[in-house]
């Protein structure tokens, strides 16, 4: 037994004779073209993705969510897209975000800026020379159902609005929807879109659009309780809005969770939103399918 221990000296380990004579030793089989450390800060570099300039029309999707659509606008914060149904979802400007025509790829805004004279509104449209004679107001409407949301409506898309001579106006309360509708003798270049809130299955508003049906109206909704959460919380520092009792008025029971006062809350509120980028999705395409609606005539 000793003898056969003897046999592997410390000396031999890791050492043998090539054929030319030559050691080869564990130290040789190991060396490296490049340190390995590089090689390690090479795998740790982000992944470079082809750029791509926005442009109108152009289909991308979403790597993220899947969502598929054309880009019909955007800005320093956001970018929108539309689906087939015409619904609008907005994201954010991300390395490799979008896929364009099967490749990852980041999508860039457009390296020629609006000039010095023209101003991008809240709705993320260049506004309109103001030096240009106003518009007459065209026979369509766009209602809502109360003041804040004609208010908010106003507050951000009120250029594009005056641009295409559309009203807005409060119907303070939409359950007789159905006879205002016949009353306002919708037909040919006279539209009507209706934005109606919490317009869920299910529920009154969802009860009353049923009660509408007319080519020249179009009636959609957001599914918030109240238009004031349809603002993003995080322009008020929240990661949502508070949870109201059910049977408590809305807004009311909020400021309360919130611990401010009612009276002067909603204005607060409004003037915190600066862009579309501030709304949620849901009433953002709500509002804009209107638009676009009343303004085909």
């Amino acid at each position: 037994m000793l003898s056969m221990l003897s046999s592997f000296s410390p000396c031999r380990l890791g050492r043998s004779t090539t054929r030319d004579g030559s050691r080869d030793t564990l130290e040789g089989r190991m060396r490296y073209d490049r340190d390995i450390l590089d090689d390690f800060a090479e795998s740790r570099k982000p992944t470079k993705y082809p750029t791509v300039e926005v442009s109108m029309g152009l289909v991308v999707e979403d790597r993220a969510s899947g969502f598929v659509g054309d880009i019909v606008r955007w800005n320093y914060e956001a970018i929108t897209l539309r689906d087939r149904n015409q619904y609008l979802r907005h994201f954010t400007w991300k390395p490799g975000g979008f896929l364009f025509q099967g490749r990852p790829v980041t999508l860039a805004r457009p390296a020629q800026q609006a000039s010095a004279t023209q101003q991008v509104t809240a709705s993320g449209s260049i506004a309109a020379d103001r030096s240009a004679a106003a518009r007459v107001a065209k026979a369509s409407r766009i209602w809502v159902e109360g003041k804040h949301d004609a208010e908010l409506l106003e507050h951000v898309w009120g250029d594009d609005l005056r641009e295409l001579g559309i009203v807005v106006e409060p119907l303070h309360g939409a359950d007789d929807l159905a006879a205002a509708v016949a009353e306002f003798q919708p037909g040919g270049q006279r539209r009507l879109g209706v934005l109606l809130d919490h317009l869920v299955v299910g529920s009154k508003e969802s009860r009353i659009a049923a009660t509408v049906d007319h080519p020249s109206v179009l009636i959609t909704g957001h599914p918030f309780v109240d238009v004031w959460a349809g603002i993003r919380p995080k322009v008020f520092g929240l990661q949502a809005w508070p949870d109201v009792p059910k049977g408590r008025p809305w807004k009311e029971g909020m400021c309360a969770a919130l611990g401010v006062p009612f009276e002067g809350f909603w204005s607060r509120l409004r003037n915190q939103v600066k862009t579309y980028a501030d709304l949620e999705p849901e009433l953002v395409g709500a509002v804009e399918r209107l638009i676009d609606f009343v303004a085909e005539v």
